[in-house]
């Protein structure tokens, strides 16, 4: 074999052409896919279109610049818990790269069906590029879910007890005790399970065939995630859960701010009640972002405490631009960020 021939032959083959333009418009695809789907969700849900330019010409901007700074507070607790979990599991994370994957994954989050478990992939990926182990990677990916659950328990739990003095049979009723009690109890099973669970024994499995072998690197690559995110100490788990308490909290009082803003008159305590609910519904992955479905409980929650449909609605509008929408384009320049690093 002559020098040329070998050399010819060891070259990588050029990247198809196809694939290079799928990858460079995909994430605007995706985004022109999410503002599809929002416009189909809220077709035929929005009252007169008149009087509801009318209540958002009217609305106090004070409150809407007060409701974009709340849900810029949420964000950066997301971001902070990303680094205090990586920190605690012996990564560190800078703040600008943390502020990035938070804002592309949130984005990812609410354009995409099924867009918690995507973005959670996305993260996973991005870390390693930044050079993060992947079970370590995929460790913070479990931490951050279980966390959240807990950090929603939180938020309802400390509301719980500002009301108690004022009307308890606001927590006499049994539904939301008995979700509150299933997540308290789900996200305790999850790390004593992580905990105590032996090694997955892979070996048992056989080794012929590629499906196979996929399998066994991924059932002992999660056990291993799962066990380094169980492993944590109590105070980096406590500091995680209040991380996402503050994100559930400023998100929450986005939403009254968004309220505030056109006039509603609802309590915080009401608000609570409402959002939780609407994020039970959420968890549900029928739509991209709940598009359509978030919408219409909100719209629905908030008639029923009292609102007009058109104030509702203008308060729902100016809310989910704010955390919703308006992430988009915002995620999407984070994306483009951290491909170009």
């Amino acid at each position: 074999m002559t020098p040329t021939r070998s050399r010819l032959r060891s070259a990588p083959a050029p990247r198809p052409a196809r694939r290079r333009w799928w990858r460079r418009l995909r994430l605007p695809l995706l985004v022109a896919a999410g503002l599809v789907l929002a416009a189909a969700g809220l077709w035929g849900r929005l009252p007169d279109p008149r009087e509801f330019v009318r209540a958002l010409i009217g609305a106090d901007y004070g409150w809407v610049a007060a409701a974009v700074a709340l849900q810029g507070a949420s964000l950066g607790a997301f971001a902070w818990q990303q680094r205090a979990v990586m920190g605690a599991l012996g990564v560190r994370l800078t703040a600008r790269r943390a502020a990035a994957v938070t804002m592309a994954r949130t984005a990812i989050s609410i354009s995409m069906p099924a867009g918690a478990a995507v973005s959670a992939g996305y993260a996973v990926r991005e870390y390693q590029r930044a050079g993060v182990a992947k079970e370590l990677a995929a460790a913070s990916m479990i931490v951050s879910g279980l966390t959240s659950i807990g950090g929603l328990t939180v938020l309802y739990l400390t509301g719980g007890l500002a009301v108690l003095g004022t009307d308890p049979a606001l927590l006499l009723s049994p539904r939301p005790l008995a979700v509150v009690g299933g997540l308290t109890l789900l996200t305790t099973a999850a790390i004593v399970l992580g905990r105590r669970m032996p090694a997955i024994r892979t070996s048992v499995l056989p080794d012929d065939g590629r499906v196979l072998r996929w399998l066994r690197a991924t059932l002992a690559s999660a056990h291993e995630a799962w066990q380094a995110g169980a492993a944590l100490r109590p105070r980096d788990w406590t500091a995680a859960v209040l991380f996402f308490a503050v994100n559930w909290l400023a998100d929450l009082l986005c939403l009254a701010a968004a309220c505030r803003a056109v006039g509603l008159p609802i309590g915080v305590v009401t608000l609570a009640g409402i959002y939780l609910g609407v994020q039970i519904v959420r968890q549900v992955p029928l739509t991209p972002g709940g598009v359509g479905v978030v919408d219409t409980a909100l719209v629905a929650g908030l008639t029923a405490a009292g609102a007009t449909a058109v104030t509702a609605a203008a308060a729902v509008l100016i809310y989910r631009l704010i955390s919703c929408w308006l992430l988009l384009p915002a995620g999407g320049a984070a994306a483009l960020v951290l491909r170009r690093r």
